[in-house]
């Protein structure tokens, strides 16, 4: 099990949703068995698809910029630390309405998959 990862050795990709994510951690490339954790990457004027993952639950931390949140019925602003946590089955998507990339922290359980991911 590689216990540890370096970001600049990460290489970044684009999910489902169309977020450029780094796996911080995750099962797959790293042999933890849980849980995944990655860091989003939406560029100013951009927002990801609206989605919702079937079994895994989402724990979002804004780290930079700030936004705009879908999550489920509801409508909200977020910014530099705020935390979101994001049910199954729970319809989620951001949009970048700030002059700076918005970054977020992403935890997953089951860990990310895009076999889990839905778009609307």
């Amino acid at each position: 099990m590689k216990n540890s990862t370096h970001y600049r050795d990460i290489t970044p990709f684009v999910t489902k949703d169309g977020s450029t994510i780094r796996e911080l951690m995750h099962p797959a490339l790293h042999g933890n068995s849980h849980q995944s954790f990655a860091e989003a990457t939406i560029p100013t004027g951009t927002k990801t698809l609206l989605h919702r993952h079937r079994r895994a639950e989402e724990i979002y931390h804004v780290t930079a910029g700030s936004g705009h949140m879908t999550l489920g019925e509801k409508e909200f602003a977020i910014a530099a630390g705020d935390t979101i946590c994001i049910a199954p089955g729970t319809p989620h998507c951001v949009a970048n309405t700030g002059p700076a990339d918005l970054v977020i922290l992403c935890a997953c359980s089951p860990p990310y998959s895009h076999d889990d991911t839905d778009l609307i």
